[in-house]
């Protein structure tokens, strides 16, 4: 399968695109990337230079379309501005109806909060990315932002979390999953499968340990699991065990502002 990545490229740091391509390329698929900004190190660092590439993205894609390159999924990642999100959204459209499949990761916050280098204009980006999805997976603060819902950090109920995805899909996505939440006092990712019209809940036991990019292997590994014929739900319980895995593997490590050194751990794919 060859599978796009459309996301950010991070000089020192295992996140976005710098942690997606080794592991899909492990999978077995052919990756590609189109950086959607430059930055020097992760957001945690405090300090961070970036430059970002709508130009370069537009002016990709038209000699993409020219050449007649082709792909089976799409996966993006953070978005840095309206006018790049309506560049990268219409070219996912365009894929979507040659039979492109579209990943969103709608790339903002995280406890509450938006990440450093993401505003309100952001939001509106990543609406317009979830209108294109196939499947999006937001972290519940994500989640909260893009539907105008109220965070609540005590955790919502499994009705109030149905009530979540609905709203996700009725921004466009078909699929949808919510990782980070706390549903009835237990941590959870919980879904959406549009192919046979179930929700699930998947609860799991959280490490208090914080690792950027994080998301970034657990969208991976459900993606390559999808492409290789999975399901969602079995694919979602196996990203999570596996990134649960490698969490607790690394929770010791002295600057965990650099990632999840996946390299060492590709053999548990």
């Amino acid at each position: 399968m060859k599978i796009l990545i459309i996301s950010d490229m991070c000089g020192y740091g295992k996140v976005a695109a710098a942690c997606q391509m080794p592991i899909f390329s492990y999978m077995g698929h052919d990756v590609f990337n189109l950086p959607t900004m430059l930055i020097s190190n992760t957001f945690p660092y405090g300090k961070y230079a970036i430059l970002e590439s709508t130009d370069y993205i537009r002016e990709a894609l038209d000699k993409w379309v020219e050449l007649g390159f082709r792909f089976d999924a799409i996966v993006t990642g953070f978005i840095p501005s309206r006018r790049q999100a309506e560049i990268v959204s219409h070219y996912c459209q365009e894929q979507a109806a040659l039979g492109t499949k579209i990943f969103v990761d709608p790339v903002m916050g995280d406890y509450g909060q938006l990440y450093g280098g993401a505003d309100e204009q952001t939001i509106h980006s990543m609406r317009e990315m979830l209108s294109t999805a196939h499947l999006c997976f937001p972290n519940y603060t994500e989640a909260c932002l893009l539907t105008d819902t109220e965070y609540n950090e005590a955790g919502i109920t499994w009705e109030e979390a149905r009530m979540l995805l609905n709203k996700l899909r009725r921004i466009g996505s078909l699929s949808v999953l919510i990782t980070s939440c706390i549903v009835d006092g237990q941590h959870a990712v919980v879904g959406y499968n549009h192919f046979t019209a179930q929700y699930f809940k998947l609860t799991y036991d959280e490490i208090p340990v914080q690792f950027p990019g994080t998301g970034d292997i657990f969208s991976s590994i459900i993606v390559g699991r999808l492409q290789n014929g999975d399901s969602l739900s079995h694919a979602t319980r196996t990203a999570m065990d596996t990134l649960r895995a490698w969490i607790d593997e690394n929770k010791d490590n002295a600057d965990k502002n650099r990632g999840i050194p996946i390299e060492r751990h590709l053999a548990d794919l």
